[in-house]
């Protein structure tokens, strides 16, 4: 990136990263390269890269064109594609953990994060703990002589904790700790984690990168011996994404900023219109002064999404599915990051360790779409009363 790159506003960037128009004959948008088999002329190519590639797994200039944007957005030395966000996950932890190493994890972490780490990981010889999401520089007490990396996810993808990045990996850094967060929720748009020093920022692409909810992605974007060690692991895995849902990944980024905007604005509002609503406990929304971590929030990150969690009073499982069941703008799905809003319930407690739960109503994480707010608040609205009914009947 040069330096009249790094003066131009995110918007402007966002255009042109990752396109070269001379390589690519003039068109606006990179070709897409679907192949395996890459021929050459001669021994002498073979050997050299003629073309500057080898193998379709290895690299193409498809993917070459995605690495070099999310470089630029993300400050890192190198980006890697992988198959979804999960798999972006467990390619970074098997990068940077070994037999007999030790491996801390928010207890806030994205649940399969978990399943790997209580699974494979486990199966290796590599033992995890989880710590309070809120612990801050307080982590240095749960280190022991073979921790090796420490994970964060900020905010929880359900649950909403905002975690102090810079006091965590500020211990990191005088313990000689390789550190990784999730950053699929704020994307390097509104949070960039690199630059406060942690080594490794993984993306689900499939959410907000994408953006359409039709293709499936992750990415890993790391600085120095860690990008190497995670390049290196990548390859041996035979990770690689594929070259459409590279190329609409790259597509989605033209309109990341623009869309992003929309998602924060129309959450917000239907955020602080839920605050209001009697049959609601809490609304787990990070860029509200009622989040108990909204200062950090406001410290650290330039804006917030379309993803926030609303915990209701106490009500039967029937009450709450004649609300949810009933919706016809929020559908129920896993993932977010579409340009759908989404409504998904959930229950933490089973499976948090070390923290506790401290709802006892049904809890919904809501995803925030490009609909009408008046329409999704509609919407809401009606559920709510179904709830409501339902538990007075």
């Amino acid at each position: 990136m040069d330096e009249t790159s790094k003066k131009q506003a995110t918007e402007t960037r966002l255009v042109h990263v990752g396109r070269n128009t001379k390589d690519s004959k003039g068109f606006v948008n990179p070709p897409l390269y679907r192949g395996s088999t890459i021929l050459f002329p001669t021994l002498a190519s073979l050997s050299e890269g003629g073309f500057g590639y080898w193998y379709g797994r290895k690299a193409s200039p498809t993917y070459e064109a995605l690495e070099n944007a999310l470089n630029e957005l993300e400050g890192a030395d190198e980006t890697i594609l992988t198959p979804s966000g999960l798999s972006a996950i467990t390619t970074a932890l098997l990068a940077l953990l070994k037999t007999g190493d030790h491996v801390l994890v928010t207890d806030s972490a994205y649940q399969p994060t978990r399943t790997f780490c209580d699974g494979p990981l486990k199966g290796l010889g590599i033992e995890t703990s989880y710590y309070k999401p809120r612990i801050g520089a307080e982590i240095e007490k749960l280190i022991k002589p073979n921790t090796k990396v420490i994970f964060m996810e900020s905010p929880g993808s359900q649950t909403m904790e905002v975690q102090d990045v810079p006091a965590i990996q500020a211990v990191a850094k005088q313990n000689n700790i390789t550190t990784i967060i999730d950053n699929t929720y704020a994307t390097p748009l509104n949070f960039k984690p690199l630059d406060l020093g942690v080594d490794v920022s993984l993306h689900s692409g499939t959410k907000y990168f994408i953006g359409h909810a039709d293709a499936m992605i992750g990415t890993i974007s790391a600085k120095g011996s860690a990008a190497k060690c995670v390049r290196q692991t990548a390859y041996a895995l035979g990770i690689c994404a594929g070259p459409e849902d590279t190329q609409l990944a790259l597509r989605g980024l033209r309109t990341l900023s623009i869309r992003l905007k929309q998602h924060q604005q129309s959450a917000l509002e239907l955020a602080k219109w839920l605050q209001t609503c009697d049959e609601v406990e809490a609304v787990l929304h990070p860029a509200l002064a009622s989040h108990p971590d909204h200062d950090l929030f406001q410290r650290d990150f330039i804006g917030s999404t379309g993803l926030f969690s609303v915990v209701l009073k106490p009500f039967s499982k029937q009450a709450l599915a004649r609300m949810v069941d009933g919706l016809k703008l929020f559908a129920m799905g896993w993932s977010w990051g579409g340009f759908e809003s989404l409504v998904l319930p959930f229950d933490p407690s089973p499976y948090r360790t070390a923290t506790t739960w401290p709802y006892q109503g049904p809890a919904l994480r809501f995803h925030i779409g490009h609909e009408q707010v008046s329409d999704l608040k509609a919407d809401l609205e009606a559920g709510l009363k179904r709830l409501h009914k339902t538990a007075n009947d």
